[in-house]
Protein backbone atom coordinates (compact mmCIF):
# COMPACT_ATOMS: atom_id res chain seq x y z
CA UNK A 1 0.00 0.00 0.00
CA UNK A 2 0.76 3.60 -0.85
CA UNK A 3 0.98 6.41 0.72
CA UNK A 4 -1.51 7.55 -1.59
CA UNK A 5 -3.81 4.82 -0.69
CA UNK A 6 -4.04 6.18 2.39
CA UNK A 7 -5.83 9.61 1.22
CA UNK A 8 -9.25 9.65 0.79
CA UNK A 9 -12.13 12.93 0.66
CA UNK A 10 -15.16 13.59 2.37
CA UNK A 11 -17.56 16.19 1.09
CA UNK A 12 -19.10 18.39 3.58
CA UNK A 13 -22.83 16.89 2.91
CA UNK A 14 -21.62 13.89 3.60
CA UNK A 15 -19.53 15.12 6.78
CA UNK A 16 -23.15 16.77 8.14
CA UNK A 17 -24.82 12.93 8.00
CA UNK A 18 -22.04 11.58 10.10
CA UNK A 19 -21.56 14.78 11.66
CA UNK A 20 -24.38 13.83 14.59
CA UNK A 21 -24.43 9.90 14.97
CA UNK A 22 -20.97 9.10 14.19
CA UNK A 23 -18.55 8.54 17.31
CA UNK A 24 -15.67 7.44 15.29
CA UNK A 25 -14.85 10.56 13.46
CA UNK A 26 -12.16 12.38 14.56
CA UNK A 27 -11.53 15.93 12.90
CA UNK A 28 -8.20 17.66 12.89
CA UNK A 29 -8.11 21.34 11.57
CA UNK A 30 -4.51 22.18 10.17
CA UNK A 31 -5.19 25.81 10.32
CA UNK A 32 -3.64 28.45 12.72
CA UNK A 33 -5.43 28.45 16.25
CA UNK A 34 -6.46 32.06 15.82
CA UNK A 35 -7.96 31.30 12.24
CA UNK A 36 -9.75 27.97 14.04
CA UNK A 37 -10.52 30.30 17.29
CA UNK A 38 -12.58 32.81 14.67
CA UNK A 39 -14.22 29.93 13.15
CA UNK A 40 -14.65 25.82 13.18
CA UNK A 41 -16.97 22.80 12.46
CA UNK A 42 -17.77 22.33 16.23
CA UNK A 43 -15.46 18.96 17.68
CA UNK A 44 -12.67 19.75 15.58
CA UNK A 45 -8.78 19.47 16.80
CA UNK A 46 -6.82 21.97 16.03
CA UNK A 47 -3.20 20.63 15.37
CA UNK A 48 -1.38 23.48 12.89
CA UNK A 49 -0.38 22.27 9.39
CA UNK A 50 3.44 23.62 10.73
CA UNK A 51 3.41 21.20 14.02
CA UNK A 52 1.55 17.98 12.69
CA UNK A 53 4.77 16.41 11.74
CA UNK A 54 5.78 16.24 15.39
CA UNK A 55 2.59 15.33 16.51
CA UNK A 56 1.47 12.45 14.66
CA UNK A 57 1.85 10.55 17.72
CA UNK A 58 -0.97 12.01 19.04
CA UNK A 59 -3.17 11.15 16.42
CA UNK A 60 -5.72 8.46 16.92
CA UNK A 61 -5.70 5.81 14.50
CA UNK A 62 -8.31 3.70 15.52
CA UNK A 63 -11.09 7.04 14.57
CA UNK A 64 -12.38 8.07 11.47
CA UNK A 65 -10.06 11.25 10.70
CA UNK A 66 -11.01 13.73 8.60
CA UNK A 67 -8.38 17.24 7.89
CA UNK A 68 -9.91 20.29 7.69
CA UNK A 69 -8.72 23.84 6.58
CA UNK A 70 -9.44 26.57 4.81
CA UNK A 71 -10.53 25.67 1.67
CA UNK A 72 -8.52 22.41 0.92
CA UNK A 73 -4.50 22.68 0.41
CA UNK A 74 -3.35 22.90 3.70
CA UNK A 75 -5.75 19.29 4.21
CA UNK A 76 -4.10 17.74 1.63
CA UNK A 77 -0.94 18.26 2.97
CA UNK A 78 -2.02 17.61 6.32
CA UNK A 79 -3.67 13.76 5.04
CA UNK A 80 -0.04 13.83 3.16
CA UNK A 81 2.19 14.08 6.41
CA UNK A 82 0.06 11.54 8.04
CA UNK A 83 0.44 8.80 5.33
CA UNK A 84 3.54 9.20 5.29
CA UNK A 85 3.24 8.08 9.16
CA UNK A 86 1.25 5.22 7.76
CA UNK A 87 -2.35 6.83 9.22
CA UNK A 88 -5.18 6.93 6.69
CA UNK A 89 -7.84 10.15 6.54
CA UNK A 90 -10.06 12.09 4.48
CA UNK A 91 -9.50 15.26 3.05
CA UNK A 92 -12.75 17.23 3.43
CA UNK A 93 -13.12 18.75 -0.33
CA UNK A 94 -13.26 22.37 0.07
CA UNK A 95 -12.98 23.22 3.69
CA UNK A 96 -14.33 25.52 5.59
CA UNK A 97 -15.16 27.46 2.46
CA UNK A 98 -17.64 24.55 1.44
CA UNK A 99 -18.67 24.04 4.84
CA UNK A 100 -20.02 27.66 4.48
CA UNK A 101 -22.25 26.69 1.84
CA UNK A 102 -24.05 23.25 3.66
CA UNK A 103 -27.67 22.41 4.43
CA UNK A 104 -29.62 20.33 6.05
CA UNK A 105 -33.25 20.21 6.88
CA UNK A 106 -35.57 19.05 9.66
CA UNK A 107 -39.35 19.00 9.55
CA UNK A 108 -42.28 18.74 12.01
CA UNK A 109 -46.27 19.69 12.10
CA UNK A 110 -47.02 22.84 13.98
CA UNK A 111 -50.63 24.06 14.35
CA UNK A 112 -51.41 22.69 11.17
CA UNK A 113 -48.81 23.58 9.11
CA UNK A 114 -45.61 21.84 8.17
CA UNK A 115 -42.38 23.59 9.22
CA UNK A 116 -38.97 23.01 7.35
CA UNK A 117 -35.67 24.21 8.94
CA UNK A 118 -33.17 24.60 6.45
CA UNK A 119 -29.90 24.98 8.51
CA UNK A 120 -26.67 26.70 6.82
CA UNK A 121 -24.60 23.99 9.14
CA UNK A 122 -21.33 26.30 8.32
CA UNK A 123 -22.90 29.65 9.19
CA UNK A 124 -25.74 29.01 11.91
CA UNK A 125 -27.65 30.75 9.61
CA UNK A 126 -31.60 29.08 10.12
CA UNK A 127 -34.20 29.63 7.35
CA UNK A 128 -37.47 28.46 7.26
CA UNK A 129 -40.24 26.86 4.75
CA UNK A 130 -44.05 26.77 6.35
CA UNK A 131 -46.24 25.07 3.90
CA UNK A 132 -50.02 24.02 3.99
CA UNK A 133 -52.06 22.75 1.64
CA UNK A 134 -50.45 24.02 -2.12
CA UNK A 135 -48.48 27.23 -0.28
CA UNK A 136 -45.36 27.83 1.27
CA UNK A 137 -43.90 30.73 2.36
CA UNK A 138 -39.96 30.59 2.89
CA UNK A 139 -38.78 32.93 6.04
CA UNK A 140 -34.72 34.20 5.80
CA UNK A 141 -33.65 32.57 2.55
CA UNK A 142 -29.92 32.33 2.32
CA UNK A 143 -27.81 32.96 -0.96
CA UNK A 144 -28.66 29.29 -2.09
CA UNK A 145 -32.35 29.60 -3.14
CA UNK A 146 -32.51 26.10 -4.99
CA UNK A 147 -32.82 24.66 -1.59
CA UNK A 148 -35.72 26.44 -0.84
CA UNK A 149 -37.02 25.51 -4.35
CA UNK A 150 -35.98 21.80 -3.58
CA UNK A 151 -38.32 21.89 -0.53
CA UNK A 152 -41.29 23.70 -1.63
CA UNK A 153 -40.91 21.19 -4.40
CA UNK A 154 -40.98 17.94 -2.63
CA UNK A 155 -44.04 18.55 -1.01
CA UNK A 156 -45.88 19.63 -3.77
CA UNK A 157 -46.25 23.62 -2.87
CA UNK A 158 -46.15 26.91 -4.43
CA UNK A 159 -44.28 29.36 -2.90
CA UNK A 160 -46.09 32.75 -2.55
CA UNK A 161 -44.50 34.77 -0.33
CA UNK A 162 -40.91 35.39 0.54
CA UNK A 163 -40.38 37.27 3.68
CA UNK A 164 -36.81 38.49 5.60
CA UNK A 165 -36.69 39.28 9.35
CA UNK A 166 -34.29 42.16 9.03
CA UNK A 167 -31.51 43.73 7.16
CA UNK A 168 -29.11 40.71 7.42
CA UNK A 169 -25.58 41.95 8.36
CA UNK A 170 -23.71 38.14 8.21
CA UNK A 171 -25.09 36.72 5.33
CA UNK A 172 -26.37 37.32 1.57
CA UNK A 173 -30.03 37.34 1.41
CA UNK A 174 -31.35 34.84 -1.16
CA UNK A 175 -35.23 36.94 -0.47
CA UNK A 176 -34.74 39.11 -3.68
CA UNK A 177 -33.62 36.03 -6.42
CA UNK A 178 -35.67 33.67 -4.85
CA UNK A 179 -38.64 35.89 -5.11
CA UNK A 180 -37.85 36.44 -9.15
CA UNK A 181 -37.53 33.17 -9.75
CA UNK A 182 -40.60 31.54 -7.98
CA UNK A 183 -43.20 34.52 -8.95
CA UNK A 184 -43.78 35.36 -5.03
CA UNK A 185 -44.28 38.66 -3.56
CA UNK A 186 -41.17 39.77 -1.88
CA UNK A 187 -42.07 41.28 1.84
CA UNK A 188 -40.35 43.41 3.86
CA UNK A 189 -40.42 45.96 6.89
CA UNK A 190 -39.90 49.49 5.51
CA UNK A 191 -38.12 50.78 8.27
CA UNK A 192 -35.46 48.92 7.13
CA UNK A 193 -33.23 50.86 4.39
CA UNK A 194 -33.90 48.78 1.79
CA UNK A 195 -33.35 50.09 -2.00
CA UNK A 196 -35.09 47.79 -4.30
CA UNK A 197 -38.97 47.33 -4.96
CA UNK A 198 -40.66 45.41 -2.24
CA UNK A 199 -44.10 44.88 -0.48
CA UNK A 200 -43.96 46.91 2.25
CA UNK A 201 -45.19 44.70 5.29
CA UNK A 202 -47.45 46.38 8.21
CA UNK A 203 -48.04 45.13 11.43
CA UNK A 204 -50.35 42.64 11.91
CA UNK A 205 -50.14 41.62 8.19
CA UNK A 206 -51.53 38.26 7.65
CA UNK A 207 -50.59 35.68 5.36
CA UNK A 208 -53.36 32.68 4.41
CA UNK A 209 -51.67 29.59 3.55
CA UNK A 210 -54.42 27.08 3.04
CA UNK A 211 -58.03 27.76 1.79
CA UNK A 212 -60.64 28.07 4.31
CA UNK A 213 -58.26 27.03 7.10
CA UNK A 214 -57.53 28.89 9.74
CA UNK A 215 -53.51 28.79 9.75
CA UNK A 216 -51.88 32.55 9.00
CA UNK A 217 -48.76 34.05 9.50
CA UNK A 218 -48.61 37.13 10.89
CA UNK A 219 -46.20 39.46 11.06
CA UNK A 220 -45.03 41.51 14.18
CA UNK A 221 -43.17 44.45 14.48
CA UNK A 222 -39.71 43.78 16.93
CA UNK A 223 -37.18 46.45 16.55
CA UNK A 224 -34.39 46.83 18.37
CA UNK A 225 -31.21 44.36 16.25
CA UNK A 226 -32.52 46.46 13.15
CA UNK A 227 -34.96 49.05 13.36
CA UNK A 228 -37.34 46.77 10.95
CA UNK A 229 -37.09 43.32 13.05
CA UNK A 230 -39.54 41.92 12.35
CA UNK A 231 -41.31 38.40 13.58
CA UNK A 232 -43.63 36.09 12.36
CA UNK A 233 -46.17 34.07 14.10
CA UNK A 234 -47.36 30.95 13.09
CA UNK A 235 -50.87 31.01 14.74
CA UNK A 236 -50.72 30.54 18.45
CA UNK A 237 -47.84 27.61 17.73
CA UNK A 238 -44.88 28.84 16.75
CA UNK A 239 -42.81 32.14 15.98
CA UNK A 240 -39.72 33.03 13.95
CA UNK A 241 -37.80 35.36 15.79
CA UNK A 242 -34.82 36.45 13.21
CA UNK A 243 -32.39 38.01 15.25
CA UNK A 244 -34.33 39.10 18.23
CA UNK A 245 -34.45 36.48 20.09
CA UNK A 246 -32.37 33.32 19.90
CA UNK A 247 -31.99 30.36 22.25
CA UNK A 248 -28.43 31.13 23.98
CA UNK A 249 -29.15 35.13 23.61
CA UNK A 250 -30.57 37.90 22.17
CA UNK A 251 -29.92 40.09 19.02
CA UNK A 252 -27.21 42.95 19.14
CA UNK A 253 -28.00 46.64 18.76
CA UNK A 254 -24.85 47.98 18.07
CA UNK A 255 -24.28 47.17 14.25
CA UNK A 256 -26.19 50.75 13.57
CA UNK A 257 -23.91 52.53 15.77
CA UNK A 258 -26.92 53.43 18.06
CA UNK A 259 -26.64 50.82 20.72
CA UNK A 260 -28.38 52.55 23.03
CA UNK A 261 -31.29 53.21 21.45
CA UNK A 262 -31.86 50.18 19.83
CA UNK A 263 -31.32 48.23 23.05
CA UNK A 264 -34.01 50.33 24.94
CA UNK A 265 -36.24 49.15 21.70
CA UNK A 266 -34.90 45.65 21.77
CA UNK A 267 -36.38 45.50 25.82
CA UNK A 268 -39.14 46.64 24.88
CA UNK A 269 -39.13 44.51 21.57
CA UNK A 270 -39.09 41.45 23.95
CA UNK A 271 -41.30 42.53 26.75
CA UNK A 272 -44.36 43.97 24.90
CA UNK A 273 -43.68 41.62 21.97
CA UNK A 274 -42.28 38.07 22.69
CA UNK A 275 -42.59 37.58 26.44
CA UNK A 276 -46.30 37.95 26.88
CA UNK A 277 -46.91 34.89 24.42
CA UNK A 278 -47.51 31.27 25.79
CA UNK A 279 -45.26 29.37 27.53
CA UNK A 280 -45.76 26.69 25.17
CA UNK A 281 -45.02 28.87 21.78
CA UNK A 282 -42.16 27.06 19.80
CA UNK A 283 -39.31 29.48 19.17
CA UNK A 284 -37.57 29.64 15.76
CA UNK A 285 -34.36 31.60 15.63
CA UNK A 286 -32.69 33.03 12.55
CA UNK A 287 -29.36 32.09 13.76
CA UNK A 288 -27.34 29.66 16.54
CA UNK A 289 -24.64 29.91 18.07
CA UNK A 290 -21.47 27.65 19.00
CA UNK A 291 -23.31 26.89 22.62
CA UNK A 292 -26.26 25.62 20.81
CA UNK A 293 -26.01 21.87 20.34
CA UNK A 294 -27.06 20.85 16.46
CA UNK A 295 -28.44 17.19 16.58
CA UNK A 296 -29.57 15.49 13.28
CA UNK A 297 -33.41 15.06 12.68
CA UNK A 298 -34.19 17.71 15.51
CA UNK A 299 -34.93 21.16 15.53
CA UNK A 300 -32.92 24.26 16.53
CA UNK A 301 -35.58 25.37 18.48
CA UNK A 302 -36.95 25.51 21.97
CA UNK A 303 -40.34 26.53 23.85
CA UNK A 304 -40.27 30.29 24.99
CA UNK A 305 -41.23 28.86 28.32
CA UNK A 306 -37.62 27.26 28.54
CA UNK A 307 -36.13 30.16 27.37
CA UNK A 308 -37.83 32.29 30.11
CA UNK A 309 -35.82 30.38 32.71
CA UNK A 310 -32.52 29.79 30.62
CA UNK A 311 -31.73 33.32 29.45
CA UNK A 312 -30.87 36.03 32.30
CA UNK A 313 -31.45 38.39 30.46
CA UNK A 314 -34.65 38.09 29.86
CA UNK A 315 -35.34 39.00 33.79
CA UNK A 316 -32.90 41.99 33.52
CA UNK A 317 -34.80 45.78 34.38
CA UNK A 318 -34.63 47.80 31.40
CA UNK A 319 -31.64 49.65 32.58
CA UNK A 320 -29.68 46.40 33.39
CA UNK A 321 -30.54 44.90 30.11
CA UNK A 322 -29.38 47.95 28.26
CA UNK A 323 -26.11 48.34 30.16
CA UNK A 324 -25.28 44.75 29.72
CA UNK A 325 -25.85 44.55 25.97
CA UNK A 326 -23.98 47.37 25.09
CA UNK A 327 -21.28 46.02 27.47
CA UNK A 328 -21.26 42.27 26.20
CA UNK A 329 -21.48 43.15 22.40
CA UNK A 330 -18.05 42.06 20.83
CA UNK A 331 -16.22 41.37 17.34
CA UNK A 332 -18.61 42.50 14.38
CA UNK A 333 -19.55 39.75 11.70
CA UNK A 334 -16.48 40.07 8.87
CA UNK A 335 -17.59 42.77 6.07
CA UNK A 336 -20.65 43.28 7.81
CA UNK A 337 -20.84 46.58 6.05
CA UNK A 338 -20.57 45.72 2.59
CA UNK A 339 -22.95 42.53 3.38
CA UNK A 340 -25.51 44.72 4.69
CA UNK A 341 -25.06 47.50 1.64
CA UNK A 342 -25.28 44.41 -0.75
CA UNK A 343 -28.23 43.41 1.12
CA UNK A 344 -30.26 46.74 1.14
CA UNK A 345 -29.75 46.46 -2.56
CA UNK A 346 -26.67 49.83 -2.66
CA UNK A 347 -24.51 47.72 -3.89
CA UNK A 348 -24.74 44.71 -6.59
CA UNK A 349 -24.07 41.05 -5.79
CA UNK A 350 -20.53 40.01 -7.58
CA UNK A 351 -18.82 36.73 -8.31
CA UNK A 352 -17.33 37.00 -4.71
CA UNK A 353 -19.98 36.95 -3.07
CA UNK A 354 -19.61 33.38 -1.41
CA UNK A 355 -15.96 34.93 -0.13
CA UNK A 356 -17.79 38.01 1.02
CA UNK A 357 -19.64 36.46 4.08
CA UNK A 358 -17.35 33.52 4.87
CA UNK A 359 -16.66 32.88 8.67
CA UNK A 360 -18.77 33.04 11.52
CA UNK A 361 -22.31 34.61 12.04
CA UNK A 362 -21.76 37.36 14.66
CA UNK A 363 -25.31 38.76 15.36
CA UNK A 364 -26.03 37.64 18.83
CA UNK A 365 -24.74 38.95 22.23
CA UNK A 366 -21.93 36.92 23.27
Amino acid sequence: MTASDLISYISTQELVSRLDVDESLYMIDVREPDEVADWQIPGVHNIPLGTLERATSEVPEDRSLVVVCAKGARAQQGAEILAEHGIASAVLNGGMAAWAATYDVVAGEFGGATVIQVRRRGKGCLSYVVGAGERCVVIDPSLDVAQYESVAAAHGWSITHVLDTHLHADHLSGARDLARRSGAQLLLSPSDPFHFDFEPLTDGRRIELADQVELTVSAVSVPGHTEGSTMYQLGTSAIFTGDTLFLESVGRPDLADRADIFAHNLYRSLHERVLPLADSTMVFPAHYGTAVDVTAGEFVARRLGELRTTLPALVLSEDDFVAWAIANVKDRPPNYQRIVRINAGLEAMTNDAAEVELGPNRCAIA
